[in-house]
């Protein structure tokens, strides 16, 4: 489909070209600065996401360093907080559990039993189906890891009622998003 512009069309579009190129090519924004509602909402700091995502950022550099000594991503951590609350799981169950595919989730579970720390079998009832179970050094870690939320919650400035609160507006943030759009 072809659009057809009419002379004074194709002269303002070739002058707005011109304009448009001469800012880029001095490096000045293309945009209007303006305070209307519109742009603000904008604007990197008015985002919810990005606020979401550079925490997310801060959260997992803190368990990075809290996790080290345990020799646990952030990641893998998860699944061992998983498999401590309940061990024997399918992989699909873990999956479920953390949001997270079998695809993104087998190699996580390879790293862990290479570790030592569980062993994958196939379901006797149903062969397709693969069961995670901790083993001894697995179970033991778990002491280990019972430092990590305290200091968690000391790094965060936050008091346990700030955290809960913030926890529950994120559950429900994230529940809300998981939602079908009507």
């Amino acid at each position: 489909m072809s659009v057809t512009l009419s002379t004074a069309a194709q002269t303002r579009h070739l002058q707005s070209y011109q304009r448009l190129s001469t800012i880029a090519v001095m490096n000045i924004p293309t945009f209007p600065q303006t305070d209307s509602s519109a742009d603000q909402a904008l604007q990197l700091d008015q985002q919810t996401c990005f606020a979401l995502y550079s925490t997310t950022l801060a959260l997992n550099k803190a368990y990075r360093q809290l996790l080290a000594p345990l020799k646990l991503t952030y990641p893998q951590y998860l699944v061992m907080l998983v498999l401590w609350q309940q061990d024997g799981l399918t992989v699909s169950a873990i999956g479920a559990r953390l949001y997270l595919d079998s695809a993104t989730l087998t190699p996580l579970l390879k790293r862990l039993a290479q570790q030592g720390y569980l062993t994958r079998q196939r379901a006797e009832r149903d062969e397709r189906q693969v069961q995670v179970y901790l083993t001894n050094a697995g179970q033991a870690l778990r002491h280990v890891a019972l430092d990590i939320p305290p200091q968690v919650v000391k790094r965060s400035q936050l008091s346990l009622e700030q955290l809960q609160q913030l926890k529950a507006q994120l559950e429900q943030l994230r529940d809300g998003l998981l939602q079908p759009v009507p």
